[in-house]
């Protein structure tokens, strides 16, 4: 989640299917490369895994808690969630069986809507439009001196290092009191990075070269 890496499905799944394992594919940003004819290789395999998530606020740009579950067997999702009782006069089908609430809000009505709006072509281009404005963000931070990225830009996530883990906290904290750009800490490897994820359909690459300049100004005050 933090890179934005994509794990070989295809290898991984062959390896879960000898020990009779459960292939479950938490794919909270990187699910929606599917969408992508572009992007789609990398998910290649990813069919074979038994049920997927991903979050549709981090993507959709859609209310906060919207996250989608999708389970190849209908039957394993109702034994794990399914709830009985005289007082429930639910029909079939009823979404009270397949999630841990309840009772919730009508999460599915937003995502519905973004997906009717964008269609499968809008989606398609959502999803690289965002890749792209990772990638400048990317190109950007890496030419700022004493500013890493440390990690393969393949998707929406960049993480970045600004040298030690002491000055890398501090940059974060720069960058979030002066306004301008929003970087979160993160754990990489052992070492402190600052995650950018380039996730809102408005962010135009205007936007990010203000980014970079504010991380410019920040990094040369370190």
């Amino acid at each position: 989640m933090h890179s934005g890496a994509f794990d070989p499905f295809a290898d991984a799944i062959e390896i879960a299917r000898r020990h009779n394992a459960w292939v479950h594919v938490d794919g909270a940003f990187g699910l929606w490369a599917a969408a992508s004819p572009r992007l789609r290789h990398l998910t290649e395999g990813m069919d074979a895994a038994d049920s997927w998530a991903t979050d549709a606020h981090n993507t959709l740009n859609v209310p906060y808690d919207c996250g989608v579950a999708l389970v190849r067997d209908p039957a394993a999702l109702v034994a794990v969630f399914g709830v009985e009782a005289d007082y429930l006069i639910g029909g079939a089908g009823d979404p009270a069986g397949r999630v841990p609430e309840l009772f919730r809000r009508a999460r599915g009505f937003p995502v519905c809507a973004a997906l009717r709006s964008l269609g499968r072509d809008g989606l398609a281009a959502l999803i690289d439009q965002l890749c792209a404005r990772a990638s400048q963000m990317a190109t950007g931070l890496a030419q700022i001196p004493g500013v890493e990225v440390v990690n393969e830009v393949v998707f929406t996530q960049v993480m970045t290092s600004f040298g030690d883990d002491g000055r890398t906290a501090e940059a974060g904290r720069r960058l979030l009191s002066g306004g301008e750009a929003v970087f979160t800490p993160a754990t990489w490897r052992g070492r402190g990075v600052q995650r950018c994820s380039v996730l809102s359909w408005a962010t135009t690459p205007a936007d990010v070269d203000r980014t970079v300049e504010a991380v410019r100004r920040v990094a040369a005050t370190l």
